[in-house]
This record gives structure tokens, sequence and C-alpha cells, in this order.
């Protein structure tokens, strides 16, 4: 049987460390470096994406088509417009957010937002005169919701989540949500899931996340 969907998008994190060599070397904490992954991350989260793929091979998951594309270019952050629907019925999406991605030293961060009209923005990432009509502070911050990612460098993936019990929902009984997220070159997948008070399940993906390949 499917489960109930939402799913959203949605990563873990870590901090790269050099040992330092002894003798006139610095201490650690002089000589620790950061890459700055922030551009590849922006690159790999914007597109067109489905995972029709996956639900040939597994009844249990929907084709689902999201569409992720960066809003607002000349706002000094980066911001993306995300949306989500059964690929049968992309003109009703049943999910619309704005993503904005920061980055403080090592940990990449996508603070989610939702619009209070959610409506007039389908299928609209590419009307600029549209986006330039509104600012970023139109839109409505979930708190607690942020997604933090990290790179990994050992398997080249971007990869975090939510905190444990932060963002809060209602959806079907849920008291909060949970995404773990990980970002690939060609894909992102994302797993979604509502507990209720108890920490029990109620929503979401059971197996595992659903796996968004991308088409453009």
């Amino acid at each position: 049987m499917k489960f109930n969907f939402p799913i959203s998008i949605t990563l873990l994190s870590s901090f790269f460390f050099f040992a330092c060599a002894e003798s006139d070397t610095p201490p650690a904490s002089e000589t620790e470096v950061t890459v700055n992954h922030f551009d590849t991350l922006k690159h790999w989260m914007t597109g067109s994406f489905n995972s029709s793929l996956q639900a040939q091979n597994d009844s249990d998951y929907y084709d689902i088509s999201l569409e992720m594309h960066e809003v607002w270019k000349e706002d000094p952050s980066t911001w993306i417009y995300v949306e989500q629907a059964l690929s049968s019925a992309k003109d009703r999406p049943y999910r619309q957010r704005v993503y904005r991605l920061d980055q403080e030293d090592s940990i990449y961060q996508s603070f989610i937002y939702e619009f209070n009209d959610p409506s007039i923005y389908t299928g609209q990432w590419n009307n600029d005169s549209l986006w330039s009509a509104i600012t970023p502070d139109s839109v409505l911050l979930k708190e607690g919701c942020e997604v933090s990612l990290l790179w990994d460098e050992a398997n080249h993936v971007f990869a975090g989540a939510t905190d444990s019990a932060t963002c809060m929902s209602t959806l079907r009984g849920a008291s909060f949500a949970t995404s773990i997220v990980t970002v690939y070159p060609e894909a992102i997948n994302s797993w979604d899931r509502g507990f209720d008070s108890t920490g029990a399940y109620v929503w979401g993906a059971e197996k595992a996340g659903y796996e968004f390949i991308r088409q453009e």
C-alpha cells in the first residue's frame, strides 16, 4: 500500500580538520581549513527532478515531480523555489516552498519558507516579473525546520537532516516532522516523516526516502 504524502525535500554535516605536524607547525586551530562547496550545492539542488524510476520499480512510491529553481537572483541571499506534485497532476502541486541557502563555516543550511497564497506561483519559477513584484520578506519562515548539510568528502555528496523534533507538524495527527536528505550531482534523496507526541510514526515513506532523478 502506498503511504500518505506529502514528502518534502529536505541532509548530514561535518567539519573538516587537517592534523598538524609537530615542531614549528602552528596549532590545529590555526590550520583548520573550510572548503567552500556552496556553489556546488546550489547547482546540484536546482533543476527539474522526478521519482518515476523509483515508482516503476516499487509500487510503494508515487511518481512525484520536483521543481527546484533559483528566484530573487539579485538578492544577496540564495533563494530556491520548490514545487512538488504528482507527475500526473503537475498543475496541482501539493507542496510549494522557498528555501534559503546559507553557510556557517562548513555547515550548509536550507531554511524553509511558506507562502500566504502559494497558488499564484504554480509553474511560475521562470516568471521574473512575478517574483520581482514581491520581496523575500513576504514569505514565512517555518521555525525549526531547517536542514543542516555537510559535505561528505569520501562519498562526494551533501548529507544532512533536520534536528530531531524541532519542526512542528499537525498533518495527520503528527506533532513533529523530520527530513533526511542526500544531495548528489544528478539526484536528491529526501526522506520526510511525521511522528506523534510519543514518537510513533504517522506518515511518510516507511522504507526509505524518495529518489528524485534530475531530468534537466
